[in-house]
């Protein structure tokens, strides 16, 4: 029995999934484990691996597709194995029984499709819209579906394009988005990639010198006596063009911020004890620690004492979390991220600060795995090294409480009955009133004050 790829799930709130590009093509063979294709939500860009050893058949979605969690997007047919569709691999001798992209074919049931006839009407109205012939569009699965359609027609421009220049145009998937997203002709743009393949950076790079070209032809057409900042004209806006992480982060929050009822709880607490623990742990640890990975060991030693500040809500059902998993907001270019350190609490500080290293590098270049985001039960967001004092963090469901970290400034407090300067640090929590009440969100706070200001109750 064929193999199913699904869209997978990369969050307990996540809807939809966007494809970003496919590894492999139909009909190619796959090895179980490595990268299929990679997909954007609202969290990160991953990617995700083949579940199965085969052949990839019967792909339903293109690149820039909104796919449902759960959708069925292709097949992995093994020898011997028929898909839905009715295609099957062959065995080959030669191959131990293994399999070739040649041997993919489609039984007499499944034969060329008729034009209008097993289209969408979707598919159909798109067709007829560019006027094209359904009979030439090959479908993945059963039913040409407006993917096929709209992947026949950006196959056909690629040819265009490349036919001008006398070859055919290279291009990353990203590159591709980024020019029709520009309005940039891919013909036009010199590559750096492989064999001249044309990159995201050279994409941005015509970009920005079309723009310098534009900007210097108006320069020379003003009036020498007139300075450039007197121009008549009126300035004009530009409307910035967001990927689908971003698009779905300012969803996900606007969701959060109105359906969730936030309320916060705020503690000022002196970090000079803290500060000497992180300088003696520095001698003896093999990474170099931050604050942040103190403050997660805290954290977690917290949860542990307050189980019930561990907890979601969804569906209108309280859920106690076994494990205490903790993930650290980090923005990234397109948007914020929040790769989670699993059971933190039963962690060395050493391996809090590599996991927390990995995370962050990966988070940066874009390739957090589905493993890397998923299953935290609290949330850190650390906007200290900003010089922020204190803000206010909205909760990242359906957790029930997240803790919002400031910078560590001197300020004048009472130490002994006396005025003294002591380094101290603000704290907000926030919590969901629906999941957590005022008393038991004081008490977790304060729990994480006193180890913050005597880290020696971590030993008991």
């Amino acid at each position: 029995m064929a193999t199913d790829v699904i869209l997978p799930a990369l969050g307990m709130s996540q809807d939809t999934g966007k494809i970003v590009q496919w590894f492999k093509a139909e009909g190619e063979q796959v090895t179980a484990g490595e990268p299929l294709l990679e997909i954007e939500t609202d969290k990160a860009t991953v990617e995700i691996e083949a579940p199965a050893s085969g052949v990839l058949v019967d792909l339903s979605s293109s690149a820039g597709d909104d796919v449902p969690v759960g959708q069925v997007i292709a097949h992995i047919l093994a020898a011997g194995e028929v898909s839905a569709a009715g295609k099957s691999v062959a065995p080959t001798a030669s191959m131990n029984n293994g399999y070739k992209p040649e041997a993919l074919e489609a039984s007499p049931s499944t034969a060329a499709p008729q034009a209008g006839s097993v289209a969408s009407a979707l598919a159909s109205r798109i067709a007829a819209e560019h006027q094209l012939d359904l009979s030439q569009v090959k479908p993945a699965g059963r039913r040409i579906q407006k993917a096929d359609v709209l992947q026949y027609l950006q196959s056909q421009q690629t040819a265009a394009a490349s036919s001008e220049t006398g070859k055919r145009v290279l291009a990353s998937p990203k590159a591709r988005r980024l020019a029709a997203e520009q309005q940039q002709g891919l013909a036009t743009i010199v590559g750096s990639g492989p064999e001249g393949a044309v990159l995201a950076a050279d994409v941005l790079a015509a970009v920005a010198q079309a723009t310098q070209a534009v900007t210097e032809a108006v320069g020379q057409q003003l009036p020498t006596e007139q300075p450039a900042e007197q121009s008549n004209g009126p300035a004009t806006s530009e409307e910035l063009s967001l990927g689908n992480t971003w698009r779905i982060m300012a969803e996900r929050t606007t969701q959060s911020w109105t359906s969730v009822p936030h309320f916060y709880l705020i503690r000022e607490v002196n970090v000079s004890r803290l500060m000497a623990w992180r300088e003696q742990a520095n001698k003896r640890s093999p990474v170099k620690l931050t604050y942040t990975d103190l403050l997660v060991k805290i954290v977690a030693t917290a949860l542990r004492a307050h189980p019930r500040v561990n907890v979601s809500w969804q569906a209108g059902k309280l859920t106690l979390q076994p494990e205490i998993h903790v993930g650290l907001a980090a923005a990234v270019e397109n948007g914020l991220v929040v790769p989670v350190i699993h059971r933190a609490d039963t962690l060395g500080l050493a391996e809090i600060a590599h996991q927390r290293l990995e995370l962050i590098e990966k988070a940066q270049r874009g390739k957090l795995s589905l493993q890397n985001i998923s299953g935290g039960t609290f949330t850190i967001s650390n906007l200290g090294m900003y010089n922020v004092d204190a803000f206010n963090a909205i909760i990242n469901q359906p957790q029930a409480a997240i803790l919002a970290i400031g910078r560590i400034a001197e300020r004048v407090v009472p130490v002994n009955h006396q005025p003294a300067v002591q380094p101290m640090l603000l704290l907000t929590l926030s919590c969901d009133h629906r999941a957590i009440d005022g008393a038991r969100g004081a008490q977790f706070l304060d729990t994480l004050a006193n180890l913050i200001e005597e880290p020696l109750g971590l030993i008991s």
